[in-house]
Order: structure tokens, then sequence, then C-alpha cells
């Protein structure tokens, strides 16, 4: 139904738009440089066979030029420009745990983390501080143990408090 409503206001009044269109003042090519003209002009008067020879289609030169394949490739930079300030590792890890998630990316390379692990490492180390230490969750995730040092004093999860129905009038009045 939506296909020939549309069908019908796109053919509406066709003929005309399209006359409309056609009739419309087309832009003109640039106008020479007055010196041109008259050189190309004088070049014309005194050899009269190169108009000739411009307007004529020359066969030979057609068929040469239907035979023309062109295969062509970007030319090889011969400067290799490198980005100094993001180092690239080549190797790659998987995530760890089992929240693959098909729409994010399954390998990580080393030395870097999700977030999903970020959390799970942060709540391990939270809930089991003597088994989840800072070199243990180095060596697991592949990560520099400065990095892990700092990430386990600046990065703090958010907390959920539930207060019980009876002491939040108490809780919001203590503000």
């Amino acid at each position: 139904m939506g296909a020939r409503v549309t069908r019908a206001f796109r053919n509406f009044n066709l003929d005309n738009r399209a006359e409309r269109e056609i009739s419309k003042v087309k832009p003109s090519a640039a106008p020479m440089h007055p010196t041109t003209k008259t050189v190309i002009l004088e070049e014309l008067r005194r050899h009269p066979e190169i108009e000739e020879i411009v307007k004529r289609k020359d066969d030979k030169l057609l068929t040469l030029l239907k035979e023309v394949y062109v295969d062509s490739k970007d030319p090889v930079s011969h400067m290799r420009v490198k980005d100094a300030s993001i180092p690239h590792s080549k190797e790659l890890r998987l995530l760890k745990g089992n929240h693959f998630n098909l729409m994010a990316s399954q390998n990580i390379p080393k030395g870097k983390i999700s977030v999903v692990e970020v959390l799970t490492l942060l709540n391990n180390h939270k809930c089991f501080p003597e088994t989840w230490t800072a070199e243990k969750i180095a060596q697991e995730y592949c990560l520099e143990l400065r990095d892990v040092k700092s990430l386990l004093t600046f990065f703090v999860a958010f907390d959920v408090k539930s207060f019980p129905a009876n002491n939040r009038k108490n809780a919001i009045s203590s503000k």
C-alpha cells in the first residue's frame, strides 16, 4: 500500500517536471582568454587541415583503444610512518571468565584489559585479597605489575548499599 502511494507521488506531473529540467539554461564553458583565442584562430588559418584531422574519427586508434587494459596498483610508500606514542602489540589473548560477548572484541592485546575484566578482578581482589594479589592479577591478565598496583589503588568500583525499609528515613534525615 505504501509503495503505491509513494509511486503515485513520485510519478505525479513527471512529464512537466522533466520538461522543465530539460529546458533550463545549462551552464556554459568558461570563456577563453582573448590571446588564446587569437592564437588558435591564427593557427587554423595557417593550417586548415588541422581542423579536419581533429574532427575525423580514426578507426585504427579506436581499435587500439578498445584493446587497452589498465591494471593499476597503488604505489608502495617508501617511508613507514609509525606512531611512537601507541605501542602495537602483536600478541593477543582471549577474555578471562565466561563473559564472551559476540559484539565485543574477543581478542585483546597483551597488556590491555576489558572493562568487564577490570570489574571482575577488582571484585575478586576485594572479596579475596590474600588470593588475588597484585602479582597474581598481573600474571593472570598479562599486565605489568605497576599498572595493576595503580589500578587497585586508584580504580574503585561502585558499591550498592541497600537500607532496610525501617531505616530509610533515618538514612535520609542524617544527610
